[in-house]
């Protein structure tokens, strides 16, 4: 039984770009040792082994066949999440997987029926939905003191296309584009703040960039079972960026400095090759220890706006802003233990392990949000509103 264990022993599967943000959480978890890595750069593995005194390996199998591992991060590329997760949970191993869970409503019915034929529980994560605001902010709607959600609105404006990415990343039917890795953090979010259950979605997409031909911006309307809707517009082009309504506080939490649009697609242009870009985005994947510095500001998904029947809601840099009926109130949330602060996923695999139960964000949540995610596509395509079937609602703890 893993809940006689103090620490959870932890085998990383891909040394990528979300591997080097979870990182610093996992690092500085109390509950956390990690035991193992695994990614096919024998450089990237062998450098991160001697940094943490682990076992490298070439083989996700061979990892997963690791006694002195407990669970593991699942976070290689998007086609490779069901064969991981499968792979991890017939060998007896809890799990985090990144999202997008899979790439198909199938491959995410094949590592839900994996972890509970196996008896393991699996954390869909991290999405923005794990934010401390975005926590609190649930827990003070699940409360009630401000009535039942009846909209929320959520936009976000970035350079998210023209960060450096392979060709694969600009697929979409590889898994590239804002379909598969922006909007799951959007639908995450209004989901589990609004209950979970979306009845139906309305969408639009744009591919504005044949040099990116991928999604790059959206504009969704979303129906909830109980009648709440919710709006969501995302665009990754580098125009407007809406960290300028967030106080110039970036994704992550990170201070940065006004201004800077732009910036990323000009880097691009002035590149004479794909290779040169690919370069660019391999200095992404591991290459050394990080610092594990305290968390200053909180991470978001843009800007966030929920309102109820008595009042309306916003997570900000330091917590979150309520505004009711006697006026505005921020109420203040400790930072996390970690830049980025991701630590709340893993706190959520760790107390469904020890207490016997789901996690929040289990497979089936993750199938949902998926569902969610492909009807933006689907309805973009026929022009037409999607309605959902396989949606769950919010377990509250």
């Amino acid at each position: 039984m893993i809940s006689k264990f103090d620490v959870l022993r932890f085998g990383i599967i891909g040394l990528g770009g979300a591997t080097s943000q979870m990182l610093p959480s996992l690092v500085a978890h109390p509950r956390v040792k990690l035991k193992a890595c695994a990614d096919l750069n024998a450089d990237a593995r062998n450098r991160f082994a001697a940094d943490f005194d682990l076992r490298p390996y070439a083989e996700v199998e061979a990892l997963c066949a690791d006694s002195a591992i407990d669970a593991v991060y699942v976070a290689t590329p998007h086609k490779w999440h069901r064969t991981h997760v499968i792979m991890a949970a017939e060998a007896g191993k809890h799990i985090i997987v990144e999202k997008p869970m899979a790439l198909s409503l199938e491959d995410c019915d094949m590592m839900i029926d994996a972890a509970e034929k196996n008896g393991v529980r699996m954390v869909v994560g991290h999405t923005h939905s794990f934010d401390a605001p975005i926590m609190k902010m649930h827990k003070i709607i699940s409360a009630g003191d401000l009535g039942p959600v009846t909209m929320i609105n959520s936009f976000s404006y970035n350079n998210f296309l023209y960060r450096p990415r392979s060709r694969e990343e600009l697929d979409t039917i590889r898994g590239g584009g804002i379909i598969f890795n922006q909007v799951p953090h959007q639908i995450d979010v209004v989901r589990f703040l609004g209950g979970g259950m979306v009845h139906s979605i309305r969408s639009a997409t744009s591919i504005m960039d044949p040099d990116r031909p991928t999604e790059g911006s959206h504009a969704t309307f979303l129906q909830f079972t109980t009648g709440a809707a919710a709006v969501l517009v995302y665009s990754g082009y580098d125009f407007f960026d809406s960290d300028a309504f967030y106080g110039w506080i970036g994704e992550l939490g990170e201070r940065r400095e006004p201004g800077g649009n732009g910036d990323a697609r000009d880097l691009l242009q002035s590149m004479s090759s794909q290779e040169e870009e690919a370069a660019l985005k391999g200095l992404r994947a591991y290459s050394k220890k990080p610092l594990i510095n305290v968390a200053r500001y909180h991470p978001h998904c843009g800007v966030t706006i929920v309102s109820c029947a008595d009042g309306d809601l916003r997570p900000t840099p330091d917590g979150v802003m309520v505004y009711g009926k006697k006026g505005p109130v921020e109420i203040k949330i400790p930072p996390g233990r970690a830049f980025p602060d991701k630590g709340s996923v893993i706190d959520e695999l760790y107390e469904s392990i020890v207490q016997g139960r789901d996690p929040v964000r289990n497979g089936r949540w993750g199938k949902a949000t998926m569902e969610a995610s492909l009807a933006v596509l689907e309805s973009a395509r026929t022009k037409t509103e999607i309605v959902l079937e396989h949606q769950i609602s919010v377990v509250t703890i």
